[in-house]
């Protein structure tokens, strides 16, 4: 049986996708290589990438990256037409995109990218396994993180 990736400690977040844990429940988590041309990476690199947007579809048995912006620097793209939402072929497991592929079709499951980061020098995607929230549950989970906020500062003062 095959075991989501765990998070990595020794790897460092370059852009989180907020939005994905507002609007849905985060199941299950996998860590993607991405195929990426020069100046991508170059702007990477330089913090100018987005996921706000973006989305993760299957196609022929492959995943791809769409809708993610990554702003050309530039200087990195004088020779070249870049295209800010072009999309993005991930690298996985066959074995991973098969059961990926099952869950999406059959149980109602939609595949978001959570973030991108740096692991050992490469910039991997980290996609996750999710289902929608209704809007009662991102009230619930707005009121569940105020009130650990209103915990944590009472506790902060009471040490004080």
């Amino acid at each position: 049986m095959l075991r989501p990736h765990p998070p990595a400690p020794h790897r460092m977040s370059i852009v989180d996708n907020k939005k994905a844990f507002h609007d849905y429940f985060i199941e299950e988590r996998y860590e993607a290589g991405m195929v990426l041309e020069g100046w991508e990476v170059k702007s990477i690199r330089a913090g100018r990438a987005q996921l706000k947007e973006a989305y993760v579809i299957i196609r022929n048995a492959e995943i791809f990256l769409f809708g993610a912006h990554i702003s050309p620097l530039p200087t990195a793209s004088t020779h070249v037409s870049p295209d800010p939402v072009r999309t993005r072929k991930l690298l996985l497991k066959s074995e991973e995109i098969k059961r990926l592929i099952g869950k999406v079709e059959r149980a109602g499951y939609t595949l978001l990218p959570l973030n991108l980061h740096y692991q050992r020098g490469r910039i991997k995607c980290e996609v996750g396994l999710a289902k929608g929230k209704k809007q009662h549950d991102k009230r619930d989970t707005e009121r569940d993180r105020d009130a650990k906020r209103e915990v944590d500062r009472a506790m902060k003062q009471n040490r004080r």
